[in-house]
């Protein structure tokens, strides 16, 4: 977010910021949800079984896996299907020869591809922090963690939820469905419906499943009975539709249109207030299309935040995200995706 001024009128906002309350309810029974954005991505390194698990310890009602699919057809945890960001794959010679070059959404990109290894090659890796100049202390648990599974992460949520006694929430984003259909030959929504009933989920639990492109998230509307959300970005378009724009879709035209397929859609916070940082009219129209609206990201590292919420210190030191969190939900919204839930879990 590098728009200085969008949240200009931010203080007068955040005189008479909300107290929090202390306990978390259950995922199913929250007016207003805390998405934990990778897990606990502020504290480990992301789309790992330890930020997902504090963030559960955290209060989350529900944990955000973001999932792509290995060569043998096993949907994993990961931000990209380009793995250097976040394991060591670059630093192993006995996958050297594995690097491609692929034009993914329009956009040429050179690394390793989660399609490209089999799940025993991938389970070879470890996981490394993303962001490790703004999050050093991440960085420190490099190396610890294996890339999880979706069937592992279901597990964790199962025995959390024994251990706790409250229902978890699986909100997973299928990342670049229709390259991955069309140039891969590796159907994601096929793999997720078939994982899911395997695993023994069903539209009744607390499920949302998110994509930024359109024509999955049909399919899955015509599939299943699954909590189906549109996200929504503040430029550009879905990949699988270069002829709209997200600027069209969040019109009340648009928003009619999403709610014939989907059951909520995930805003940029930057849609959700205007320069002057009062509410944009998104949260209204949606909720009249009965559309849920959940915002992203909040993250508590000065780099993310507006300037009238930054602290002393570098891009690293943590503002008050909390009290963006709080104008965030003034606004209407029903939830927010986060890396850090720890600030947000409880709110009311």
């Amino acid at each position: 977010m590098k728009r200085v001024a969008w949240l200009g009128a931010l203080l007068a906002l955040v005189m008479a910021a909300l107290p929090q309350v202390a306990a978390a309810t259950d995922a199913t029974d929250r007016d207003f949800i805390v998405i934990a954005h990778r897990g606990a991505s502020g504290e480990r390194p992301e789309h790992t079984l330890a930020a997902y698990e504090l963030a559960i310890d955290q209060g989350a009602d529900y944990i955000e896996p973001d999932l792509v699919p290995t060569k043998d057809g096993v949907l994993v945890a990961r931000h990209e299907n380009e793995l250097s960001d976040t394991t060591d794959v670059a630093a192993r010679e006995e996958f050297a020869d594995r690097r491609r070059s692929k034009t993914i959404d329009g956009q040429l990109m050179a690394g390793w591809f989660a399609e490209d290894f089999t799940l025993a090659e991938l389970r070879t890796l470890r996981a490394k922090e993303r962001l490790p100049a703004i999050r050093p202390q991440n960085a420190r648990y490099d190396g610890l963690y294996q890339v999880p599974t979706l069937e592992e992460i279901v597990r964790l949520v199962r025995a959390k939820e024994v251990e706790t006694g409250r229902r978890i929430g699986l909100y997973p984003e299928l990342k670049h469905p229709e390259f991955l259909l069309q140039s891969e030959g590796i159907d994601t929504v096929d793999l997720l419906l078939a994982e899911l009933a395997r695993l023994g989920i069903a539209a009744a639990d607390p499920v949302f499943i998110q994509s930024f492109e359109i024509a999955p998230l049909r399919r899955l509307n015509q599939r299943s009975d699954f909590k189906l959300v549109q996200l929504i970005n503040v430029g550009g378009g879905p990949a699988d539709e270069p002829g709209m724009s997200y600027a069209e879709m969040v019109t009340s035209t648009g928003l009619a249109e999403i709610a014939t397929y989907a059951d909520a859609v995930g805003a940029n916070v930057q849609l959700l207030l205007e320069l002057d940082g009062t509410p944009s009219a998104l949260v209204t129209a949606a909720h009249a299309a009965g559309l849920k609206v959940h915002a992203w990201t909040l993250r508590k590292e000065n780099a993310f935040l507006p300037p009238q919420l930054r602290s002393a210190g570098g891009e690293g030191a943590p503002g008050d995200m909390g009290k963006l969190a709080q104008i965030l939900k003034r606004t209407g919204v029903d939830g927010v995706f986060t890396d850090d839930p720890v600030l947000l879990a409880g709110m009311e």
